[in-house]
């Protein structure tokens, strides 16, 4: 018999894979070039040269070296890689004991929720989220709940924050720099955030640990602070993938990286090492281990992403949509233009705009927008874009 969950689940596919398959379908009728996807966050730059030459010198190394299985908590010299690099970059004692290797920050995720909840327990998040943090919290039992978005800002809405967290509540999930807004959380946001996480902890009588899921950290525009989540709260589970900074999505290679001043952070870990067992995400690939342990200070070429979003928000705004400037990442979420998003986007789709609803993203009557595109594609869709706006709003 096929567990109902499941078929359950087909009912509910992600909209954003939807659109990108009719995006795809689309493209094979009038050429891809001729479709304004904005659906999909694939990022669009390449690699970075050093990527191809290592990968080059360990594919060309002994097999059982590069492509064996890599220990369980994953590569001691690429741990050791790893805790170097962040200990440098945000000064805290991170040590080889406080890294495992993830298959991406979903892998890193995965372990995250089952290092700190038993099915029952609670974890909260911030509209606008990322909608897949639905199926990856239920299906380990615990439940999510998620904390209406401050559309005036997209910074964390305190107030129902703060009215929302109950004994039940194990952990906080953050997203920052953010998808879908790209907005990235204050210094101010994080610090209140912790100080009423280590206030709540102390009230209940047990750890409420934050999660802070960073797959777009590197991708920060000028003048923007991304403060380091776990300097400001002891009990942060690091959450990291390569497949932004350095365009690597396919490679699925990441890290859970436990604040060192975690109480019992090398024991969770090697926990870690458990729970894969019991996941099947374990061993995550040692060749792209190897790789990006050598890559730690390089990023591919970000910028295009901030040449895009400035087209953008310029665009938009002058259009008369209302947007939250992103600081960050390769997405905007402005408001559409009629109370209800799904049709908004579904109308953009006549001028072939591929535009994302915002309401699996909990924030409905907004839409979200992936330019991680070639810049002269994000040019050509603003044609497009003041003839939707102009034929169907004006």
């Amino acid at each position: 018999m096929l567990v109902q969950k499941y078929k359950d689940m087909l009912s509910g596919k992600s909209v954003i894979r939807e659109l990108s398959e009719f995006a795809t379908a689309r493209g094979n009728e009038i050429g891809y070039e001729n479709v304004f996807d904005y659906s999909l966050g694939n990022p669009s730059v390449p690699v970075p040269d050093d990527v191809t030459s290592q990968v080059i010198y360990y594919a060309t190394m002994e097999a059982g070296t590069t492509h064996g299985y890599s220990p369980s908590l994953g590569i001691t010299s690429v741990r050791e890689a790893v805790a170097e690099s962040l200990k440098d970059r945000f000064g805290l004692p991170y040590r080889k004991e406080h890294i495992f290797m993830a298959c991406g920050a979903a892998g890193a995720l995965a372990h995250a929720f089952r290092l700190v909840t038993e099915p029952g327990d609670e974890i909260l998040t911030f509209a606008p989220f990322f909608p897949e943090y639905r199926p990856y919290v239920d299906l380990t039992g615990a439940v999510l709940k998620v904390v209406p978005p401050d559309t005036d800002s997209f910074q964390i809405n305190i107030e129902r924050f703060c009215e929302m967290l109950s004994p039940k509540v194990m952990a906080v999930l953050i997203n920052t720099p953010n998808n879908p807004s790209g907005v990235v959380y204050s210094a101010e946001t994080l610090r209140k955030l912790a100080d009423i996480l280590r206030e709540r902890s102390a009230e209940y009588g047990h750890d409420i640990y934050l999660i802070s899921d960073e797959p777009y950290r590197e991708i920060v525009f000028d003048g923007v602070e991304a403060p380091c989540v776990s300097a400001f709260y002891d009990n942060t589970i690091m959450c990291y993938s390569f497949s932004k900074a350095l365009s690597l999505p396919g490679e699925r290679i990441g890290y859970v990286a436990v604040n060192p001043n975690c109480k019992d952070a090398e024991l969770m870990v090697n926990m870690c090492g458990q729970i894969s067992r019991g996941i099947g995400h374990n061993c995550p690939p040692s060749l792209f281990q190897l790789v990006t342990a050598r890559l730690l200070d390089k990023t591919a070429d970000l910028s295009v992403y901030e040449t895009n979003m400035n087209i953008l928000y310029k665009e938009l705004t002058a259009l008369g949509f209302s947007c939250v400037k992103p600081g960050g990442t390769f997405y905007i979420f402005p408001k559409a233009l009629e109370e209800d998003a799904k049709v908004f986007c579904r109308k953009a789709l006549k001028y072939d705009l591929i535009l994302v609803p915002g309401d699996t993203f909990g924030a409905p009557g907004y839409f979200r927008m992936a330019y991680c595109i070639d810049t002269e594609k994000v040019e050509r869709s603003l044609e497009a874009l003041r003839r939707f706006v102009r034929e169907e709003y004006t």
